[in-house]
């Protein structure tokens, strides 16, 4: 391959390796998510398991079902299971803060047939951390 056949395909994969580099848009860096509004957290972290409705799936694995779930009458049960884990969940408190785990949550027991009206603060969530 001579020179500039090289260079050409080089010029040609080039846009391809900057895509590759490009970071997912919902994290800040390599370990923050971006969003800051609790749907949008939702849907970039809990949807792919729990389900954009909240109805929970059974397949490679369980994961519960959010909607009407009554383990989320208390604040702190959620907020606890968000910031730590439970069971196969991973915790999400080295991706998240505070003000980011309490939209979640909130938006959580304020959806899917979840009747929560009292937000959660992210002064409850400090208190698990």
């Amino acid at each position: 391959m001579t020179m500039r056949q090289l260079l050409l395909a080089a010029a040609a994969l080039a846009p391809l390796a900057a895509a590759a580099q490009t970071p997912d848009p919902s994290f800040g860096n390599a370990n923050r998510f971006l969003h800051r509004d609790g749907a949008a957290l939702y849907a970039a972290t809990c949807a792919g398991c729990h389900m954009p409705d909240g109805r929970g799936a059974v397949g490679a694995g369980a994961y519960p079902a959010l909607a009407g779930n009554p383990r989320l009458d208390p604040a702190g049960y959620l907020v606890t299971v968000i910031a730590r884990g439970r069971h196969g969940m991973p915790g999400f408190a080295g991706t998240m803060d505070d003000a980011q785990i309490a939209a979640v949550a909130t938006f959580v027991r304020t959806n899917f047939g979840n009747n929560h009206p009292d937000p959660v603060t992210p002064e409850e969530v400090r208190s698990v951390r």
